[in-house]
């Protein structure tokens, strides 16, 4: 992973291979940032001009490279967009910064070092930077020969030049104050997690299935000193876990339900996560149609958050009890599959009747859910890829937030925006229960069309334990971008989630949420 330093060099004395600016839209044209100024005088205070004839403009994520004035250390500048200029007093957007660092950091791939010479006048700001920089230089080469390190199937050596920025030093910084250093801390730790659920969600299925996916968990649980446990087709079945042996019956890799937890000797709060971990998602019987199977091994990217999400509070020592249930399954199509109209016998006891088996997700999730409540925590927060329906209603850039209690659904939402997620808060209609009732099961696994999203959340909520507060985040939309990258957002698997369900454990862990 890149390295993170913190520097009190300026950007004129450093040695690194480039030297990233920021550079914003102003009332009268493009304005240098902070941070630049000893880049601007060398410049001869003509940088803004500079750059403007390049084609500059400062718009957010905009990135115009040039070569290093005199007096500079580095050879090259970049400069990178940050959007609309901030009121004079006022200091720049977080979230601009954290995009633009990972814009920046993109753009230097194959390069040794670079010097961040964006405004970081406090920690909160050197945090976004950092972590706008980690998450923009990941890369996954691991099945290219000329990506970075060794490829592991052809053993052929790769192309340094495909490798990511190898170290980030961010200039201007603090790097014996406590606050600034924390800050670094928390952002190399919590980059590493995302960009582990980022591997494993671009990873595909012939070497992620279940079983694998439950020994990455093993692995980690090791290294981390974290308490892990593997219920494999025999336990399942012998517990009565229906939806996820279901799901997975028609799969010649079988199903696991992993348990993996972090525990604090202080903590005085114990946080459910629970997430959808399909590996492979063919719809079933209910196959899904052409031009839609082609990324579906993204589909257990709820179970990647959650696990990245539980290693990041033991690498951060919070105060608070974390536990994860992966519920891991491969939905595929054979002759012992679940067929529409069969009746599966939940965890819960509850029935179910499945009108659609490429409505898999909720079914592994009830499973969970009912399972994560048996422990009493004081909150229960599912993640899932869970319907197309919600990518209809957001988009591919916001997930939504579903909750039986409404301060709950908008304290997490409000997290999610201060950590740059994007996200919104969906209701849970009643009268759409009804559309569930089945006439030979207790309920149904799909209900009205319209509002597919909400049903599924509806029925999620009939498997969570009598008076335990629950969230669902429906990541359908940002959990996998097809698109070009953009910010610190890459192609493939996002780690989507992850940074929110950190923060909510810190604030849990300061007793911020009651």
């Amino acid at each position: 992973m890149t390295a993170l330093t913190l520097s009190t060099s300026s950007a004129a004395t450093v040695r690194a291979d480039a030297l990233v600016v920021g550079v914003a839209k102003g009332a009268k044209g493009v304005v240098v940032a902070p941070g630049a100024e000893a880049v601007d005088k060398a410049f001869g205070g003509k940088l803004a001009g500079v750059l403007e004839t390049l084609g500059a403009s400062g718009a957010e994520g905009e990135v115009t490279k040039l070569p290093a004035a005199d007096g500079l250390k580095a050879p090259v500048v970049l400069a990178v967009g940050l959007g609309d200029a901030p009121a004079k007093d006022e200091a720049y957007d977080n979230e601009a910064l954290r995009r633009a660092a990972g814009s920046a950091a993109r753009a230097l791939t194959g390069s040794k070092k670079a010097g961040f010479a964006l405004p970081v006048e406090d920690a909160e700001a050197a945090a976004a930077v950092s972590e706008g920089a980690l998450l923009g230089a990941y890369t996954f080469t691991a099945y290219r020969s000329n990506g970075n390190g060794q490829n592991a199937k052809s053993g052929k050596k790769n192309d340094a030049k495909s490798a990511p920025l190898a170290e980030v030093a961010l200039l201007g910084t603090k790097p014996r104050d406590k606050e600034f250093k924390a800050a670094a801390e928390r952002a190399q730790a919590l980059a590493a997690e995302i960009n582990r659920a980022r591997d494993l969600i671009n990873m595909p299925s012939n070497d992620l299935d279940p079983k694998s996916f439950a020994a990455e968990a093993q692995a980690a649980a090791k290294e981390f000193g974290l308490k892990v446990e593997v219920l494999d087709e025999k336990a399942l079945k012998k517990g009565g876990y229906g939806g996820l042996l279901g799901v997975g019956q028609g799969s010649e890799a079988p199903p696991r339900l992993v348990r993996i937890a972090y525990t604090h000797p202080k903590a005085e709060k114990t946080l459910a996560l629970v997430g959808k971990g399909i590996t492979y998602d063919s719809g079933g019987i209910s196959l899904k149609p052409a031009g839609h199977n082609e990324t579906m091994k993204c589909d257990m990217s709820g179970a990647a958050a959650v696990f990245a999400a539980v290693v990041a509070a033991a690498r951060l020592g919070l105060a608070v009890n974390v536990t994860g249930w992966l519920a891991l399954a491969e939905n595929m199509p054979s002759g012992s599959a679940t067929r529409p109209g069969d009746v599966l016998t939940m965890y819960s006891g509850k029935t179910v009747e499945v009108l659609n088996t490429d409505a898999e997700g909720r079914l592994v999730l009830a499973d969970a859910l009912t399972r994560a409540s048996e422990e009493s925590p004081d909150a229960i927060v599912d993640v899932a890829t869970l319907t197309g329906a919600m990518v209809l209603a957001l988009g591919h850039r916001h997930f939504g937030i579903m909750a039986n209690d409404d301060a709950f659904r908008t304290a997490i939402h409000e997290i999610a925006e201060e950590v740059g997620e994007q996200s919104w808060p969906m209701p849970m209609p009643e009268h759409l229960r009804k559309g569930m009732d089945s006439p030979v099961a207790d309920i149904a696994n799909m209900g009205e069309r319209m509002g597919g999203g909400l049903v599924a959340g509806l029925f999620l909520k009939e498997f969570v334990g009598e008076g335990i507060t629950w969230a669902h985040l429906d990541i359908a939309g940002p959990a996998f971008h097809e698109g070009a990258p953009w910010g610190y957002t890459p192609k493939g698997g996002t780690g989507s989630a992850v940074r929110t369900l950190v923060r909510l454990a810190e604030r849990t862990a300061a007793g911020d949420l009651g």
